[in-house]
């Protein structure tokens, strides 16, 4: 019996390589908690006279931009992840 090989007719898909989801979550939590840092160090510094008020200003707006946004990705992802575990199978 001789069996000839199907040939799709769709292109084949490349290798997707792997790489570590979680080792990006967390660098990204990181760097969000490295701007809430800054914003700290800068508004301590205004305090104590070290630093002007436009710089504790400037890095409280940047922490506080880079914490919406944190926000907003969460609510996207609880609410995608909630869509999916209610699709009927």
């Amino acid at each position: 019996m001789t069996i000839t090989p199907l040939v799709p007719d769709a292109p084949t898909l490349p290798n997707i390589s792997t790489h570590d989801d979680f080792g990006e979550f967390n660098a990204a939590l990181d760097s969000a908690g490295d701007a809430l840092v800054r914003a700290d160090r800068a508004e301590s510094a205004f305090a104590s006279g070290g630093a002007s008020l436009q710089d504790a200003i400037f890095e409280r707006a940047k922490a506080d931009v880079v914490l919406s946004v944190a926000t907003a990705a969460a609510q996207r992802t609880a609410q995608a992840l909630s869509t999916i575990l209610s699709m009927q199978i």
